[in-house]
């Protein structure tokens, strides 16, 4: 279901400050982490490094957001 606005906002009051210090800090932290962890591996600035398979355009459709609003989960496990 969906959530009363006063929950989505008292929640993002706190939760969201929160989050983006621990974001912070880790950022903090990733250049000291990186120089350890195989320095050199960067797929998003050299795309040969890159090892997932790709994935064919014949695969992909376009869906609108009005398609996804009446999807049948009854048929799915938790």
């Amino acid at each position: 279901g969906s959530l009363p606005k006063w929950v989505v906002n008292r929640v993002s009051q706190f939760v969201a400050p929160k989050a983006m210090k621990k974001i912070y800090k880790a950022g903090l932290k990733y250049p000291e982490w990186k120089r350890k962890h195989d320095p050199g591996y960067k797929p998003w600035v050299y795309p040969e490094q890159n090892t997932l398979p790709s994935v064919s355009l014949a695969e992909l459709s376009v869906q609108h957001a009005d398609s996804l609003e009446n999807i049948d989960e009854t048929g799915l496990t938790e």
